[in-house]
């Protein structure tokens, strides 16, 4: 064995174990935590911001999947998602898993930030080409270069329960006059 072969055995041997250790510290750091997650869950109702005209949209997340549709349209969107750690303002990255066809973005990664205020779910993000989020909330109107956008969402019932809520009206009360013997 040479003296060159020798050193860089050792250089492996003492950097294997580092590279392992940091390759396992960074992996957790974008898996969000159940409390984490906790104030995204459920259903969220809004529209996109400039772009009012379009109709409404909702976005269900249960865990770290996120679906998004455009209510009475076929344009819907499955995707997982990452929080990454010490992002301020908070990011959202989301990994498109399927779309409404004809659907080139599977695999694609969508750059947000996101912030729950007042009930309210602000969340602005790149489309799929971009490589990093929007640094403010700032007041982006919708599309910026049809890039940009911009939701604003409340917290939605479920649609089982609120079509049960619809079913279930008070009844009203007819003025019955007593029967005359």
């Amino acid at each position: 064995m040479t003296i060159k072969m020798a050193l860089a055995v050792t250089t492996l041997s003492i950097l294997m174990p580092w590279g392992v250790l940091c390759a396992q510290a960074v992996g957790p750091t974008n898996q969000p935590t159940a409390a984490e997650l906790q104030p995204l869950q459920g259903s969220w109702e809004g529209v996109l911001v400039g772009d009012e005209a379009a109709g409404k949209v909702s976005v269900t997340i249960t865990g770290n999947s996120l679906h998004f549709q455009r209510l009475g349209r076929d344009d819907w969107f499955e995707t997982t998602f990452t929080l990454p750690a010490g992002t301020y303002p908070q990011q959202l990255h989301a990994t498109i898993k399927n779309c409404t066809e004809p659907c080139d973005d599977i695999g694609k990664v969508v750059y947000a930030i996101f912030k729950i205020e007042d009930g309210t779910l602000t969340l602005v993000g790149i489309q799929a080409s971009a490589v990093e989020p929007p640094k403010t909330f700032g007041e982006i109107p919708g599309f910026d270069d049809n890039r940009i956008f911009r939701y604003k969402l409340q917290k939605a019932q479920p649609s089982i329960l609120r079509d049960e809520l619809k079913k279930v009206q008070p009844q009203k009360k007819v003025n019955q006059s007593p029967k005359s013997r």
